[in-house]
Parts: C-alpha cells; structure tokens; sequence
C-alpha cells in the first residue's frame, strides 16, 4: 500500500515539475523552438517519460496554460485580501513592475505565448491562452465595479485599459531590452488609478 502510495506521489511531483519546466522554457523559447527534451531537461525527468505524462507538445502547451492561469489565481487570491479594490489593483501594477527583469528579457508570460498561439494555423490553443488573459480582465473589471467610480468609464473598459498597458508595457520593455520601461509605465499606470474618482 505505501508504495503504490510512494508512486502515485511521485507521479504527481514528476507530473508537477514538467508542468512548470514547461511554463518556464515555452516562455523563455516560444513553442516553435522549444522541444520535449528541453522541458524534460529543464526538469530534471528523462525525456522518455514525459510522453507517460504528455503525449504530445500541444498538451504540454495546455499545462504551461494551466500553470499561467494557477499563478494569476494566486496572485489575485493574495490581492484579494487588501481592503481597498483600488490598492488591489495598484498592488497588481506593482507585482507586473517586480517582474521588469524577466519581462525586458522575455515579455509577458500569457500575451507572448497569446501572440505565438494566434499566428498558428491550425489555429489550435490559441482560445485557451486567451481565457487567462480574459481571467484577468474579468478580475480587474470586478475591482473597477467595487470601486463605483462615476463617470470614469466602463469596468470592463477600465480594465481592458489597464491590462493593454500591462502588454504595451511588457512588449516594449522586451523589444527594448529595458527593464526601466516597466517602472516608468508602471508608474503612469498607478497615477491613472488614483485619478480615476
């Protein structure tokens, strides 16, 4: 029993770290040049066994979506617990600055793959990247709701306002290779929160 235990446990961990190797390097290559074996190698598992997890790179495309969508849910479960649906938002701002470095050197986790996904013509899991970005907006429009501006505009337009200028601000720190983008934008972002009344 313990040990039909023991694997079943280390299945999952395997199963685990495959899913974030995969976040990481499709991330870091893009989905065109990244292989089973660099995923495999990124995370420590021989490469035979990530076809027993895998079968294919699309499914594990699918897991690097799932690992995207489960750091959005935790970021927005820890901004949840502020009290103030603006600090919220100003604190999300805050967690895209933190990531300046990774963005200036690889962009946006979600949008480039979003964008690499859209250019396929199969035209297959494309829909899929752009649920977590509609995650996203849906999380940020509840905060605009919460904070009852009048005459600032639509929650849901607020917040497709503020998650372009997350992409904007990504792509540009990235085609630049300019962290500082980040900060600078980040900045004018947290402005235009606090000026919204």
């Amino acid at each position: 029993m313990t040990n039909s235990v023991d694997r079943r446990v280390r299945a999952s961990q395997k199963r685990q770290r495959l899913m974030a190797a995969a976040a990481r390097v499709l991330h870091e290559q893009g989905v065109e040049r990244t292989t089973l074996a660099d995923i495999a190698r990124e995370a420590d598992v021989p490469v035979g066994n990530v076809y027993y997890y895998f079968k294919t790179k699309d499914e594990l495309v699918r897991a690097a979506l799932g690992e995207h969508t489960a750091h959005l849910d935790e970021l927005t479960a820890r901004l949840d617990r502020l009290p103030d649906p603006r600090d919220r938002l100003k604190a999300l701002v805050g967690a895209w600055v933190e990531q300046r470095e990774v963005a200036a050197r690889y962009g946006c986790p979600t949008g480039t793959l979003a964008a690499e996904l859209g250019k396929r013509a199969d035209g297959s899991l494309d829909a899929e990247a752009g649920a977590v970005i509609r995650r996203l907006l849906d999380w940020a429009a509840l905060q605009f709701r919460e904070l009852r501006l009048s005459g600032a505009g639509d929650p849901d337009d607020l917040a497709v306002t503020l998650v372009s200028g997350y992409q904007g601000m990504s792509l540009l720190a990235n085609a630049l290779r300019d962290p500082g983008v980040m900060t600078r934008e980040g900045e004018r972002l947290s402005d235009w929160l606090d000026s919204l009344r």
